[in-house]
């Protein structure tokens, strides 16, 4: 009777676990289902950051990328224009039902290159400013006019040999090219010796401003840097 009573007891044991574990792996698959978690409320933030993206280096990484970056000759393209925090991040994937109608998608693709860009920055951030995607007050109308306050130098636009540069050099051509922009107002990010972004951190009026906390550049501080030939 005693090891009927402990043999019962351990099936009930055993299946009670297996039902915990089948419930957490739910839960988990269930989670992921969903996508990248929500953080921040909307229209929540301090100030912009804009992702300036160089797309040659991008296209070197991704040699499929069609859209992008079939000989198209593109220098410096929009990346994306974040929600950001003083202290550091900024608010991601916030709730919304709204999406880009598709003549904002067409106008975006002028300087958002490809449309899964366009389709995953309205998701990941726009949503977040608390503007609508569409018309010249929403999010696609605001970023194509970051994008075109901030200009490119002109050796920078579409070279079509390698450039070979440090990060005093890249910061003194963008304040030639701008004169409000100040040395910590933007961050350059390299990637195995090459340049991949420039980020200029913005008021939301669009005029530069000092960028927050956890701002870093990431490339070399002295060492010399390349930025690939415009294809």
């Amino acid at each position: 009777m005693k090891i009927r009573l402990v043999i019962a007891l351990a099936v009930g044991l055993a299946v009670a676990i297996a039902g915990v574990a089948k419930t957490h792996n739910g839960s988990k698959s269930h989670h992921g289902s969903k996508g990248p978690a929500a953080s921040g409320e909307r229209g929540t933030f301090d100030y912009y950051v804009m992702a300036l993206s160089w797309s040659p280096t991008y296209c070197e990484l991704h040699p499929d990328e069609e859209e992008q970056c079939s000989h198209k000759g593109y220098g410096f393209v929009l990346h994306g224009l974040w929600p950001q925090y003083e202290n550091g991040g900024g608010p991601e994937n916030c709730k919304t039902t709204d999406e880009p109608a598709r003549k904002t998608v067409e106008r975006a693709l002028a300087f958002m290159p490809t449309r899964s860009l366009v389709d995953h920055e309205w998701r990941a951030h726009g949503a977040c400013t608390g503007l609508g995607p569409d018309g010249p007050g929403g999010y696609f109308g605001l970023a194509d006019r970051a994008f075109a306050a901030v200009k490119i130098p002109a050796e920078l636009q579409t070279p079509k040999e390698p450039v070979k540069t440090t990060s005093d050099d890249l910061h003194a051509a963008f304040a030639r090219a701008n004169p409000a922009l100040e040395d910590d107002m933007l961050t350059l990010h390299c990637s195995r010796g090459q340049l991949f972004e420039v980020r200029v951190c913005l008021d939301k009026d669009l005029a530069p401003r000092s960028c927050g906390k956890r701002m870093q550049s990431r490339c070399p501080a002295t060492a010399t840097f390349e930025l690939p030939a415009s294809r």
